[in-house]
């Protein structure tokens, strides 16, 4: 017995990475899993049919359960179809895990409209457009009385959420709305018995971070390889359980640890009664301590790229916006 069996699952971006891997553990789980994959190139252009099918056939060949779809989630109908692919194929629709992305790094002065507008089309209208057509489905099934458990695990990154990097205005970007869209779902559809969630991967070895230095080295022989982006699959599918309790988490995943977020929160504060002036609040937030953004991405790059001190973390800033 699987965590999933008899679950119907739906994974755009399932080709190749992390949805890759999260469709094969699903499907060895027990699901039947819907594997979404327009086979595009990093920054969203081209596209390989057979990137999906591929996926498909390991899966078949494993004895599972799994059927293609190519739409891209950018797209309003095609994130209808693939809901679809799913009810026509399988009979129902329990677990939408959405972990498309598309990147296009380029620093603030070089990044175009159109390049911003990709990549949020992508993670962020991507998530939501994926989840609103099975949201659709879901309260249909709910109001004819079915009360199954329904899960939605989207997917952020520690570039959006605890430390988005220069050269990512548009993909920290939208990371961080993904989160944000995961707590107002969660609150949402509640009431229809679905359950929404969201696994943040860090420093998992894939094409969008094979770049990032530190990351394109190679694999230990043997033993658990802690950058394989495998290691979030179990993440993802225990959150896709029926067993699962949880709704509106968002959990850091760094290769065996795993991190409950806890948002934005409230710190130091100044207070008067009546408008500030201008001089007055320098005065006073003089003395408020405040997290300097190069002290924490150097912090967070010590331990897993070994950078050290901000001249150091400028240097390697220095670098990538140099790559235009």
């Amino acid at each position: 017995m699987g965590s999933l069996d008899g679950r119907v699952a739906l994974i755009t971006g399932a080709g190749r990475g992390i949805g890759r891997e999260e469709a094969l553990f699903f499907a060895a789980e027990g699901a039947k899993v819907v594997v979404n994959d327009p086979g595009v190139e990093i920054d969203g252009s081209g596209g390989d049919t057979g990137v999906a099918a591929k996926v498909v056939e390991e899966i078949v060949a494993s004895g599972g359960q799994a059927v293609a779809s190519t739409d891209s989630v950018a797209d309003w109908e095609g994130a209808r179809r693939m809901v679809a692919t799913a009810v026509d194929t399988f009979g129902d629709l329990h677990v939408v895990v959405n972990n498309a992305a598309v990147e296009r790094n380029l620093g603030l002065a070089d990044l175009g409209e159109d390049e911003f507008d990709d990549v949020v089309a992508v993670k962020l209208k991507g998530t939501f457009a994926v989840t609103r057509w099975a949201a659709r489905h879901w309260r249909e099934r709910y109001e004819a009385g079915d009360r199954a458990d329904r899960a939605v695990i989207n997917t952020s990154s520690g570039s959006g959420l605890l430390n988005p990097l220069p050269t990512q205005a548009s993909y920290a970007s939208a990371n961080a709305g993904v989160a944000a869209l995961t707590t107002v779902a969660a609150l949402e559809l509640g009431r229809y018995g679905v359950r929404v969630n969201c696994v943040s991967p860090s420093m998992a070895r894939t094409r969008l971070t094979l770049e990032v230095p530190g990351m394109g080295g190679q694999p230990p022989a043997e033993g658990f390889d802690p950058l394989h982006p495998a290691a979030v699959a179990p993440i993802a599918a225990y959150l896709a359980s029926a067993a699962c309790p949880r709704t509106g988490q968002v959990l850091s995943v760094r290769g065996g640890t795993v991190t409950v977020n806890q948002g934005w929160t409230a710190g130091p504060a100044v207070h008067r009664d009546g408008p500030w002036t201008v001089a007055e609040l320098a005065e006073e937030l003089r003395a408020v301590p405040m997290e300097d953004p190069y002290d924490r991405l150097a912090e967070a790059l010590g331990g897993a790229l070994g950078v050290s001190g901000r001249e150091q973390l400028q240097g390697m800033i220095n670098a990538l916006l140099d790559r235009r």
